[in-house]
């Protein structure tokens, strides 16, 4: 009887351990589940994930038929190698006080893409969060009418890492068009890092304020700028490279404060270090063919720095601007490659000795000209 009743316990307690390791197994394998009443149909991903949270798996490709938009308090969750395919007037928006975690890796990033492979097919990925802007307390974002701005420094949007879009930068109308990766205000709790955007028919990267940093960024032969920043941006960034193609292209960074009031504050002054700008040539006809154009009151701390194929280097202009050279804006261990004019400042002024101090050795973001190591196995189009 003993020995029956030390077996029935024996039994018992497997049956428990065996409950136990298939219910973790069971949370910790995600790739398909979620608590959100949000119904994801893989053929027609669109609508508003409202709660909860929704987990995107590479085991499927998503179409993206209309706006999904991340609503306050809701989660997206997005995993190695998913793709999704926009087609048609399409993007995907965080809202203030969502999270989105794009959980790429080197060997399987995640890529938002288009069905139609040309620049302006869809409208790229916004975040909004609740650090500062100097457009004012709070603004609407100008691509999606959502509400950002705040006073939360470290507000927290999520996470991505190994992020590739492609062919966005829809345009409504003259003044409403899409970027890649739109930032607006957006906190540095936010982690940004390893995203590439190719092939958009506006900006590639573009900060509207927000404390928010940025490390590791790609962009490639986007119509407009490669890099833009307005509205007082006071973020880092680390190891950016770009290259303009399809033969058009403005400026590698164009650099603003606020066009209304340059002297509005917080004023927009990132950080920056480990950086290349590759431009289409000093023989390309476009008026706007400059590395940097920084104006309208913008500061920032430059270090690390290689341009070339561009017909100015540095375009400053406006006087807030012109006033912050040598301080709150400067340029440290620059190399130039094929520039024809290393400087231009708008009232004739050269203050090039102030500005930037050149450097035979610099590497910008790894490699001069050429793709840097840490760009090679997740990106396209170099």
């Amino acid at each position: 009887m003993k020995k029956q009743l030390r077996n029935l316990m024996g039994i018992s307690l497997l049956s428990v351990l065996v409950l136990n390791i298939t219910s973790c197994s069971s949370s910790d394998d995600s790739n398909n589940t979620s608590d959100s009443s949000f119904v994801v149909n893989p053929n027609d991903l669109s609508g508003d994930i409202a709660s909860g949270e929704v987990i995107l798996s590479s085991d499927k490709v998503y179409q993206l038929t209309g706006d999904l938009i991340v609503k306050e308090g809701a989660t997206l969750v997005i995993k190695a190698g998913t793709r999704i395919e926009a087609s048609g007037i399409a993007y995907i928006a965080v809202e203030q006080g969502a999270k989105i975690y794009i959980e790429g890796t080197k060997e399987n990033p995640v890529v938002m893409t288009s069905l139609d492979k040309k620049p302006g097919s869809w409208g790229g990925l916004v975040i909004c969060g609740k650090a500062p802007i100097n457009k004012a307390d709070q603004a609407l974002a100008e691509v999606s009418g959502l509400t950002y701005g705040g006073t939360v420094v470290n507000d927290d949007s999520g996470s991505i890492k190994y992020l590739r879009i492609e062919y966005s930068g829809y345009a409504y109308n003259s003044e409403k068009e899409f970027n890649g990766l739109s930032m607006f205000g957006v906190g540095n709790g936010t982690t940004i890092e390893y995203v590439q955007v190719h092939e958009g028919s506006d900006d590639g990267f573009e900060w509207f304020g927000g404390t928010v940093n940025a490390n590791y960024l790609v962009s490639t032969s986007n119509e407009d700028d490669q890099f833009d920043w307005t509205e007082g941006w006071n973020g880092t960034g680390e190891y950016w490279f770009s290259k303009q193609g399809l033969g058009r292209g403005n400026r590698g960074i164009e650099a603003d404060n606020n066009s209304n009031n340059r002297a509005a504050t917080p004023t927009s002054a990132p950080t920056i270090s480990n950086l290349t700008l590759v431009g289409l040539g000093i023989d390309n006809s476009g008026s706007e063919n400059q590395a940097m154009k920084l104006r309208e009151g913008t500061y920032g701390i430059f270090d690390n720095v290689y341009i070339t194929n561009f017909k100015t280097g540095f375009d400053v202009q406006h006087q807030e601007t012109l006033d912050a050279v040598g301080t709150g804006l400067k340029l440290t261990s620059v190399t130039f490659g094929d520039v024809t004019a290393k400087t231009k400042f708008s009232d004739g002024v050269d203050r090039s000795a102030d500005l930037y101090t050149e450097s035979t050795t610099a590497l910008g973001a790894g490699n001069g000209s050429q793709t840097p190591e840490w760009a090679k196995g997740w990106t396209i189009g170099l």
